[in-house]
């Protein structure tokens, strides 16, 4: 028996529909050899529920309300080095998973894979592997990053997600509560990311951070 006390895989499930957990909890359960022991709507009881259940693979999608499922990862890493976390997302652009994985992923499985895909990530994951579905594997070997694709690599960790906001319309304000940050350091963040995408205004710096990080539940 494992030292957690359990048989069989255990997960913890991250995802702000319950629909859509319910969905998942049936397709890894049906294996008979994953346990689903939690679950959590967004950051703040993912890492609750982390810190209390310690599951053996955490699976979290990025889109989550406030800080996303990125910058979760990291705070978990933060408390448990050896967290083993699988990204499953709607987002197939290889930006996210390169962060995702920079950021201490293990692995990561977009939305549009076959069910029996998730099933084999969390077993590669909970065995010390790295696992990335077959688009996003294809998408890594395709794209030769585009030179404003460099540029976001380049931002840090704390400018990514602070970039991901603004994008997303929050103000610099409702960052900074957001975040845990004063709004002066964010304005700082801000100025940084702008220098390196090259924007010298809020509008430019919108227009290509939408372009990077173009959102696929929102239609073209």
């Amino acid at each position: 028996m494992a030292a957690n006390g359990y048989d069989k895989v255990t997960v913890l499930l991250v995802d702000d529909h319950a629909v859509v957990r319910e969905g998942y909890r049936r397709l890894l359960e049906r294996r008979g050899n994953i346990a689903v022991v939690g679950e959590a709507e967004n950051a703040a009881q993912a890492h609750e529920q982390f810190c209390k259940l310690a599951p053996q693979v955490v699976v979290m999608d990025i889109a989550l309300p406030g800080i996303s499922g990125i910058e979760a990862l990291r705070r978990m890493l933060a408390r448990k080095p050896d967290t083993r976390v699988l990204i499953f997302s709607m987002y197939e652009d290889a930006i996210y998973a390169d962060r995702a994985l920079r950021a201490g992923a293990c692995g990561y499985v977009t939305k549009a894979s076959a069910p029996t895909v998730l099933v084999e990530a969390v077993h590669a994951v909970a065995h010390g592997k790295k696992y990335l579905s077959a688009d996003i594997a294809h998408a890594f070997a395709q794209r030769q990053v585009a030179a404003d694709t460099d540029a976001a690599h380049g931002l840090s960790a704390r400018e990514f997600e602070v970039l991901r906001m603004l994008v997303q319309g929050l103000s610099i304000r409702d960052i900074a509560q957001t975040m845990s940050l004063n709004p002066k350091t964010v304005a700082n963040h801000q100025s940084a990311i702008k220098q390196k995408l090259g924007a010298d205004t809020a509008i430019q710096l919108a227009r290509i951070g939408g372009a990077l990080l173009a959102d696929p539940k929102k239609p073209e």
